[in-house]
């Protein structure tokens, strides 16, 4: 049977590579640039309850900004695909854009002050990811947060159980190799972030261009 899947966007492939960015950014952020989770807020949101409770307001700024790099992120995203006129995808000019920034953030040192800025702009960048790039195989998932991914896996399993129907399980896989895909990318952040600090995120261009060129004719 014919797939009828035909935007590019939404290949397996290209949701594995944003998948390990995904993972890569938030161990890097986390490892060098205060501990900071910059992909999903929710972290982040609890910290700043945590910090206003213990009345360290420094610290709830450190956590509130990212936060609102997020929702900035999310609403430049959604101008960039309502006012997408060019030759390019609009979701390519969003790759194009993150690749742009994470070159700027591989060269900022790492001090309180320039933390802060980077975080911003890594959290900026995840969030027109994760509203550019929100279906798999015509199927909802996350690039950015593996919350959404676990839940619709294990939905999946739970009717290959009750309804015996294994061609589920297929739908199950994809959702599992994509929570490890952002593992990996997690895994790999740690490792290069230990050995080459703030230059690390410099890595990520990898899959982000061979992202950007699975994109290449999309409609």
């Amino acid at each position: 049977m014919k797939e009828k899947y035909l935007q590019k966007s939404e290949s397996f492939g290209l949701a594995i590579l944003l998948a390990i960015v995904g993972g890569f950014l938030d161990a890097y952020t986390y490892c060098c640039r205060d501990q900071v989770f910059a992909n999903a807020q929710t972290g982040n949101i609890v910290r700043v309850g945590i910090t206003l409770a213990n009345g360290e307001y420094m610290k709830t700024l450190r956590y509130a900004i990212p936060i609102l790099a997020f929702i900035a992120g999310i609403l430049v995203a959604m101008y960039m695909r309502d006012r997408s006129n060019t030759k390019f995808h609009w979701r390519q000019v969003v790759l194009f854009f993150e690749a742009v920034i994470i070159v700027i953030v591989g060269f900022v040192p790492m001090n309180n002050i320039f933390n802060i800025l980077t975080n911003i702009m890594i959290s900026f960048l995840c969030a027109m990811q994760a509203e550019s790039f929100r279906k798999v195989l015509g199927k909802p998932f996350s690039s950015t947060m593996c919350t959404g991914n676990l839940r619709s896996a294990s939905e999946y399993f739970y009717h290959v159980l009750t309804q015996k129907d294994y061609h589920l399980l297929i739908n199950m896989l994809h959702y599992i190799f994509i929570i490890m895909a952002f593992i990996a990318g997690a895994f790999i952040g740690v490792c290069i972030t230990k050995l080459y600090m703030y230059h690390a995120i410099l890595i990520t261009l990898i899959p982000m261009f061979l992202s950007i060129y699975l994109m290449k004719n999309n409609i």
